[in-house]
């Protein structure tokens, strides 16, 4: 579904900042971050008047904030500000740099959003705790489960993951949410994690904008009423147990290692969920840096599935197009484009520099996504391929965050322009 259009919206660059940073290792020592330029620099020097400014001698900034700005016929004028930052908790030799992300919107149509996301490590990444709370009322364009079919209207042109025109077959459904979830890992081996959490996914004032009277023709309704959930607002809350397997350089943006993450989720009525259920989550991302030199050349691979064992979930709850964390999945697709009870997603990535300071990077990418809809579409049955390019804008050196511009092209001729805050994965 989506509640993030500004965030990935036109954008006008700002970098604003407090705090300490520690350089992590070799790829972060200052005899390198001196050789890199970042956005943070340039505007410096443009109000300085100076033509270099040597940061690596001041305090550094970890936070970079980012305003937006944008326009979608769903969502209305929309203004927000994202903003994204870190810190070593510990030795910067064996502790990983925690990231904590944080962004708000608020539209013409009556939409806002609120969110938080923390990925934290303790000294010698003895615990790494994975969580986050959003509050808010959003618009999700829903085109129906499973993977294989073309609506009317595809093809439309697409900036921040949703489509610049309505859709006579694409039906918006307005919402109010309260979303918090939160996993505490303990290390047992070098890089391998076990853990525990719980999520409470809350929904209420669903709204089918395209309503007619007593037959009701949306995916949405027809959904809820075939699997008993009510129409008008439903609960999804659980307890996740975990096994995670983590050798990445950093979070934002990786060099080398392997992210591995296995999660079982189970809704349980007495914590409030309409249906009890059972889903299976899993996740890797491996990434090859393809020079010594220059370890920005690099080779990323990720998976991400999710998988219904039992039960039934409700419908603003099943995995689809942007189901993932950062909301990223399916460049290429507008967000909720394809969703089911069970979905799959791939895709391969090569990073590469492209100025000699790293300011300026780009990638290729291709993606296959394939969902089922538990009747008569199967996983895999149906595959939906996407492929791109895209530039990066070295927005902080120091904790390698990047603006991402990306152009995507996939099936029935769906095409947009994807932008975002950090690497995609």
């Amino acid at each position: 579904m989506t509640k993030h259009v500004w965030k990935h919206a036109l954008t006008a660059c700002m970098v604003l900042s407090t705090g300490i940073l520690f350089a992590q290792d070799k790829e972060d020592s200052p005899e390198v971050l001196r050789r890199q330029t970042d956005a943070k620099e340039i505007i410096s020097s443009i109000f300085s008047g100076k033509h270099y400014i040597d940061t690596t001698k001041q305090t550094h900034s970890n936070f970079s904030t980012l305003p937006s700005a944008g326009y979608n016929p769903s969502v209305g004028f929309a203004i927000g500000v994202t903003s994204t930052g870190g810190k070593v908790f510990g030795n910067p030799k064996t502790t990983t740099f925690s990231v904590v992300n944080a962004n708000a919107y608020l539209s013409t149509n009556g939409l806002a959003s609120f969110e938080a996301k923390n990925n934290i490590f303790t000294n010698n990444d003895i615990f790494n705790i994975q969580g986050g709370v959003q509050v808010g009322r959003t618009v999700a364009l829903d085109y129906g489960v499973g993977t294989g079919h073309k609506v009317q209207g595809d093809g439309t042109f697409s900036i921040a993951d949703l489509p610049l025109s309505n859709n006579a077959d694409v039906f918006p459904i307005k919402y109010t949410y309260i979303k918090l979830s939160e996993r505490v890992y303990r290390k047992i081996f070098n890089h391998v994690y076990a853990g525990a959490g719980v999520i409470f996914n809350i929904y209420n004032n669903i709204d089918d904008e395209r309503k007619t009277g007593p037959n009701i023709n949306t995916h949405n309704f027809r959904y809820s009423m075939l699997n008993n959930f009510p129409t008008l607002g439903y609960e999804a809350n659980g307890l996740l147990f975990n096994i995670e397997y983590n050798s990445r350089d950093q979070v934002n943006r990786q060099y080398k290692g392997i992210y591995a993450d296995i999660v079982l989720r189970m809704n349980q009525s007495w914590l409030g969920s309409d249906h009890e259920a059972m889903q299976l989550k899993t996740e890797l991302r491996k990434y090859w840096s393809l020079s010594k030199v220059n370890p920005e050349h690099i080779l990323a691979f990720w998976y991400w599935g999710c998988y219904l064992l039992n039960g039934s979930i409700p419908y603003l709850e099943l995995p689809g197009t942007g189901s993932d964390a950062s909301n990223r999945i399916g460049r290429a697709y507008t967000i909720g484009r394809f969703k089911g009870t069970s979905f799959a997603y791939s895709e391969a990535e090569y990073r590469f520099p492209i100025t000699k300071n790293k300011l300026l990077s780009g990638v290729l990418f291709t993606n296959i996504e394939s969902a089922s809809n538990k009747h008569s579409i199967n996983l895999m049955e149906f595959v939906e391929p996407g492929v791109g390019a895209g530039l990066r804008l070295l927005f902080n050196k120091y904790t390698r965050s990047n603006l991402c511009i990306d152009y995507g092209v996939g099936n029935y001729g769906s095409k947009g322009i994807f932008l975002g805050l950090n690497e995609v994965f």
